[in-house]
């Protein structure tokens, strides 16, 4: 029997230092997930930041602030698409008024009657 005990206490004592070498393992495991977790929430808290959610959270929240962006946005679009419209016709006429200079026969005839109707608009309706 005093064998036997011995052997228990023997198998007892070889599980308590397994026990302590595991529960250091998990130790080191469990500080390293820290570790990796804590390395991927700043990752996270970064890119968030550099989207830049907490100011589109809050222009959602705030509906006038909304409507005033989008407002002012849009004028600004009319306004750039005037402007550019404007240049480009402008350049074109001047291109077809150069062309009908060149007196080409079928297509300076064509370009001549162009260039006489957009004047005549031009000179008829004054705003």
């Amino acid at each position: 029997m005093s064998r036997r005990k011995n052997q228990m206490k023997v198998n007892l004592a070889e599980q308590n230092k397994s026990n302590q070498a595991d529960s250091t393992v998990m130790q080191k495991s469990d500080q390293e997930l820290l570790k990796e977790t804590y390395t991927l929430t700043q990752q996270l808290a970064i890119t968030l930041e550099k989207s830049r959610i907490r100011e589109y959270n809050e222009l959602l929240l705030s509906p006038r602030r909304l409507i005033w962006n989008n407002l002012l946005g849009g004028m600004a679009r009319g306004v750039g698409i005037a402007i550019g419209l404007t240049v480009i016709t402008a350049t074109l006429l001047y291109f077809l008024q150069m062309l009908g200079a060149l007196n080409l026969p079928i297509i300076g005839d064509y370009i001549a009657d162009i260039v006489r109707i957009v004047q005549k608009q031009l000179d008829s309706s004054m705003y």
